[in-house]
């Protein structure tokens, strides 16, 4: 297939691109370069005659609408947000802009296309969400396909808006859609400005290590590869309409998984001073801090044969393993507006 993704220079977006360039897709990664896009994510395709990149923002429906256009794609994967709850707390306006507006451009660019294409079959618009659109959750219980929406932060609320308005354009216009929800990723190329990729560049740094409240807010964590495949999955042979919940099946407080990472590191790279783990700094909590998400990914597993195939343990240690080599990589990211700045308190 020919797949247009757009912000495919971003975390997630850059392991779809990868991962399809390997599995002889063609893809066209479409991204505004905005500060947390990076195309050092993608330079071992971008010699590859599969990939091209086009430099454009979903904000402008000219753009999209020339390279519509001139690729012709075959299905859209749609995972250009702005992404950072913090950041959202503080301005919300740009998470309205990119995530509502943008969305809504790039689902009429892509109708356009379609309609004028004379509604091909085979045609997909793949959105990719959050589980954070589902609100939060007490000790027990998981989110399903079926759970309420009901988004805490200006960035859930943008997302869940989003959402809806795919399934607008599928209902009304008939626009082939389908939808997934993963709950929090992880791995190779995460922004320094991420919980996890904090925690390891400064245990590295022997800076304190900050968890919000008293780091008892749980999450599902999702190798970022995994959800890759799973994505590819869901796009070529998930039901149109429908949504699929992607969850790694590994919950853990955030002050278990600050404890896992200062484990791995006083293995790989002792701290002089002791333990990484004294490190650890409990700082303000986030205003309106979600406590807990978890995935029941039952729909993917037994309708499309997807599971996660790594676990949080090896996951982890990949991660700190990919870190401590790619210096070079995340180094010039620190230097970003806002990387290292306590952010989300403008409430």
């Amino acid at each position: 297939m020919k797949l247009l993704v757009t912000g495919g220079a971003g975390f997630i977006g850059s392991a779809v691109v990868r991962l399809a360039v390997a599995r002889g897709h063609h893809v066209v990664n479409l991204d505004a370069l905005t500060y947390a896009a990076c195309l050092d994510n993608v330079a071992t395709v971008a010699d590859s005659p599969l990939y091209a990149f086009e430099h454009a923002d979903i904000r402008d429906p000219a753009a999209l609408a020339r390279i519509f256009a001139r690729h012709r794609p075959d299905a859209v994967m749609h995972l250009a947000a702005e992404s950072h709850v913090d950041r959202s707390i503080d301005g919300p306006g740009a998470f309205i802009e990119t995530n509502v507006t943008g969305t809504c451009n790039l689902l009429e660019a892509a109708r356009r296309y379609w309609e004028g294409a004379e509604r091909p079959a085979g045609f997909r618009f793949h959105h990719i969400s959050t589980d954070e659109v589902y609100g939060s959750l007490g000790a027990q219980g998981r989110f399903n396909e079926d759970t309420p929406y009901d988004p805490r932060s200006p960035y859930s609320a943008s997302k869940a808006a989003s959402d809806h308005l795919v399934r607008a354009w599928g209902e009304t216009y008939g626009l082939p859609v389908v939808l997934s929800n993963c709950s929090n990723n992880y791995g190779p190329f995460h922004f320094p400005e991420k919980l996890i990729p904090v925690i390891i560049l400064n245990a590295l740094a022997g800076q304190p290590l900050p968890i919000y409240g008293d780091g008892s807010n749980v999450r599902d964590w999702l190798y970022v590869e995994d959800h890759a495949e799973a994505l590819l999955r869901v796009l070529e042979s998930g039901q149109i309409g429908r949504s699929y919940n992607i969850g790694g099946e590994s919950e853990r407080s955030n002050l278990e998984l600050v404890r896992m990472i200062c484990a791995i590191l006083d293995r790989k790279r002792p701290w002089p001073e002791g333990p990484h783990a004294d490190l650890i700094t409990f700082v303000p909590d986030r205003p309106g801090h979600d406590a807990r998400y978890a995935i029941d990914p039952a729909r993917i597993r037994d309708e499309l044969g997807w599971r996660p195939s790594v676990t949080l343990e090896k996951g982890l240690e990949r991660t700190v393993d990919w870190y401590l080599a790619n210096e070079a990589w995340w180094r010039p990211l620190q230097a970003r507006a806002g990387v290292g700045q306590r952010l989300g308190l403008g409430a």
